[in-house]
């Protein structure tokens, strides 16, 4: 049976005017007898929930702020491993050329003399002493345990997928301590908040008038003043906005013209770094950078298990993804049990022959990890992210997102000591004077008059932004 899709003919619902499909003509509707028709006057709630807001709610918190921007800084590597190249296999020379997460390294490594390193390239792994390794150079000379030198090894130079681990050191006795020490490299991340607003206006004469049509909305809005429709629609949307610019939001480009308000209200627009943004710089994408491009077998999330066993490795996730990739994952594990092929075996989902077959799977362990799983209707409506994948190309549509729970602990710049947070959490501007988690006034003739102008006017504010912590622990599903 083909599905189609559903699009209301000649009805656009966001339009802002007053047009031939949104009134009622008493005319041609047949109002203009003297047979009353029979009026349902409530309004059909045809699309369901049509908010999306939540995510942020489920895997994270909230907490107030005082200043322009939030620093917060996090734990480096603890153990030395460098990337490097084969500069003279015969004189054991060798070349730091970066980390293992890929940082440059020139004259800042932190090899020293009497470190015992693994080297590790071309298929072999060899042992040996670090016997030069000068501060202002970026250059070591080994000697190794078991060789002459690294050419009778094997290695050879230009090799540049070269390893190298710092395991331990070795020293004479009665000899001087190491020349020189290694300082923890300080990382540290910064996001700002953004100003977001919304409003909506209408007259005194609107405000006034009654409508044939009952209206009802998220907001818990009823009766028959289309404007209290109206305004918590408006309202809905914006709390839809608070979350979603925490999600996608980024922060302006140097060249970007916003960075000098660019002919914009207000300088210095610049932006605000959201959750997809700081996974794609500082986390891992299921495409091009684990191999996970779809969720099809359980060799795409040992890919990805991989990338997580090199970071934080925190054993329990929470997997936020749209449907497509839901169905996927049931399937995957539907077909992990043998007894089920060619046909539905019962016990396994704790099925039998008296009730409706569950096919769903709501988590599964892999290895030492567990994944929760759950839908998330942001990625799956059309008039949100879901249409937006639609015409998305390669790592650009965002099928889920891997969330590790729990808490971590970080230095919290403002209070001047360790926390611990969940991993994600928004900070919104307040003081014991002003509050601008979700600020909202009305200003205008309507009830209690403020101003000389004939209308009411219902103006949303807030100012906020997202803490992505660990982002090295999340994955993007794309």
């Amino acid at each position: 049976m083909a599905i189609t899709s559903f699009t209301p003919a000649g009805k656009d619902y966001t339009q802002k005017v007053l047009g031939a499909d949104n009134y009622v003509d008493l005319q041609d509707s047949g109002w203009a007898q003297q047979y009353l028709p029979d009026l349902m006057d409530k309004e059909a709630e045809v699309f369901g929930k049509r908010t999306i807001s939540g995510f942020l709610a489920q895997v994270g918190a909230e907490e107030a702020m005082q200043a322009d921007q939030v620093i917060w800084s996090e734990q480096g590597r603890l153990h030395l491993a460098y990337e490097c190249d084969m500069t003279s296999a015969a004189a054991s020379t060798i070349t730091i050329t970066k980390t293992m997460d890929g940082v440059a390294q020139t004259t800042d490594h932190g090899i020293n003399i009497g470190d015992m390193v693994l080297i590790a390239g071309g298929g072999q792994t060899v042992t040996a002493r670090v016997h030069t390794a000068g501060s202002a150079s970026n250059s070591i000379d080994v000697h190794p345990y078991g060789y002459q030198n690294l050419s009778d090894a094997g290695f050879v130079d230009g090799d540049n997928t070269c390893k190298i681990l710092v395991f331990g050191s070795e020293w004479g006795k009665g000899t001087e301590n190491k020349v020189r020490s290694n300082d923890p490299v300080f990382q540290t991340y910064t996001n700002k908040p953004v100003i977001i607003k919304d409003m909506y206006e209408v007259s005194g004469s609107d405000a006034a008038a009654i409508g044939w049509v009952e209206v009802s909305g998220e907001e818990g809005q009823n009766g028959y003043y289309w404007y209290l429709k109206a305004e918590g629609d408006t309202r809905a949307r914006f709390t839809d906005y608070l979350e979603m610019v925490c999600i996608e939001a980024e922060k302006t480009h140097a060249n970007s013209e916003l960075d000098t308000g660019g002919g914009d209200t207000g300088a210095n627009l610049g932006g605000t770094e959201g959750l997809f943004k700081a996974v794609k710089d500082r986390g891992h994408q299921s495409s091009g950078v684990t191999g996970v491009n779809a969720a099809t077998d359980l060799a795409e999330f040992d890919a990805m298990l991989a990338a997580f066993d090199e970071n934080g490795a925190i054993e329990e996730n929470m997997m936020f993804v749209n449907r497509a990739t839901a169905l996927a994952i049931d399937d995957m594990l539907a077909s992990m049990n043998s007894y089920g092929a060619g046909g539905t075996s019962y016990g396994v989902f704790d099925n039998d022959e008296e009730m409706a077959l569950n096919l769903g799977f709501s988590g599964f362990r892999r290895g030492s990890y567990d994944f929760y799983k759950s839908d998330w209707k942001y990625l799956n409506d059309k008039q949100t992210r879901g249409g937006i994948n639609a015409a998305a190309t390669g790592g650009e549509a965002i099928r889920g997102v891997v969330v590790p729970a729990g808490v971590s602990s970080v230095y919290d710049q403002q209070l001047g000591k360790n926390m611990k947070r969940p991993f994600l959490h928004v900070r919104y501007r307040a003081s014991q004077l002003e509050s601008r988690k979700f600020k909202t006034w009305i200003t205008g003739s309507v009830g209690a008059t403020t101003s000389d102008l004939d209308a009411m006017t219902v103006n949303f504010l807030s100012e906020r932004c997202l803490v992505t912590q660990g982002a090295n622990n999340f994955c993007l599903l794309n």
